[in-house]
């Protein structure tokens, strides 16, 4: 079993690109997704009527906004957003409404409401809405309220791509046939493959909550060792789904063709859309997919700042998905010692 591992991590650091989808893809894609979400400097254009007082003009002058006159033969503000995509609000105000037309609901528009408001509550301090969160603050970006979501996604799918290829491939060449006609047990064979991949696991979790935490610099209010566990147990689980997964394909491209199936339907269960606003109550589908484990676990660890108390539930989660996808695939290792 020792001798098997140890030819799986040979195998894996011989192959380059397997060792730069595990380690240093992941840390690509969440630096691209820190710079897509993070803090934006982004100042919108508004557009104020002239009937708006002058006083209030004065006031969204100030805040981080570039303001302009709307011509005054404009008839609908619809209209002349339409034809002005640079602009991205038209602002009215006089004495019987205030009102905004935006582009589109997006984060540009939202920005630009943002700063609406506070130019108008600079006017009338009177009308100020403090506004307090439990966990996290109003100037957290995108890539702070989300980013334990991919911490998770990433994590998983990767591993779950090389582990799946891997044993496809070693069956392929005809290898995993050869290695059962030994007498090693097909329960020592899913150890022996799964210990391998761990090793990489384990070096890939360790890079990701580092490079997270302290190079993105990614809010984390918990422990970053329970993280680190719960990498760890979600990446081994995506050895065992891989090897699973595999049983149902007989060549690489039949492993991606399997993904939308497999994979995409659980990064909706992830945490990117809240479960509770999931209609039909779907969302208790998240129950039967791992990600769900690892990623709330994560949540729990990192926003909430919670410890080993609220999150065994979680992580007990992913200990039963180990242990039943480790069964599913040494009762599917018999159908190959049998041919």
């Amino acid at each position: 079993m020792m001798q098997l591992a140890k030819r799986v991590v040979r195998q894996t650091l011989n192959d380059k690109r397997s060792v730069m989808m595990i380690l240093i893809a992941p840390l690509l894609i969440l630096t691209l997704i820190y710079l897509l979400l993070g803090d934006t400097d982004y100042v919108p254009v508004v557009a104020v009527d002239g009937v708006t007082p002058p006083q209030v003009t004065t006031m969204l002058e100030k805040q981080e906004l570039e303001v302009i006159a709307l011509p005054k033969d404009v008839d609908s503000a619809k209209t002349y957003l339409t034809s002005h995509p640079d602009v991205d609000a038209v602002f009215r105000a006089d004495r019987e409404a205030t009102n905004i037309t935006l582009q589109e609901p997006s984060t540009k528009s939202s920005i630009a409401v943002k700063e609406i408001q506070a130019g108008l509550t600079s006017l009338n301090p009177a009308a100020a809405i403090e506004t307090g969160y439990v966990h996290g603050s109003t100037d957290q970006s995108t890539f702070d309220s989300l980013g334990y979501v991919f911490l998770s996604l990433f994590s998983f799918f990767m591993v779950f791509v090389i582990s799946a290829m891997a044993f496809v491939k070693e069956r392929s060449d005809g290898t995993l046939e050869r290695l059962l006609m030994t007498p090693i047990k097909r329960s020592e064979v899913i150890l022996g493959y799964t210990m391998g991949y761990s090793v990489f696991a384990v070096m890939q979790a360790i890079l990701i909550v580092l490079y997270t935490v302290y190079v993105l610099q990614m809010a984390s209010n918990g422990n970053v060792f329970l993280v680190l566990l719960v990498l760890l147990l979600l990446a081994t689980t995506a050895v065992l789904f891989g090897a699973t997964i595999s049983v149902f394909a007989s060549s690489a491209l039949q492993v991606v063709q399997l993904i939308p199936f497999t994979i995409i339907p659980q990064v909706f269960f992830s945490g990117l859309i809240a479960l509770d606003l999931i209609p039909y109550h779907l969302g208790n589908l998240s129950y039967v997919m791992p990600i769900f484990y690892g990623a709330s676990a994560i949540k729990e660890i990192m926003v909430y700042g919670n410890g080993f108390e609220e999150i065994w539930g979680y992580l007990l989660g992913l200990v039963g998905y180990i242990v039943v996808l480790y069964l599913i695939n040494v009762l599917a290792l018999k159908k190959f010692r049998n041919t």
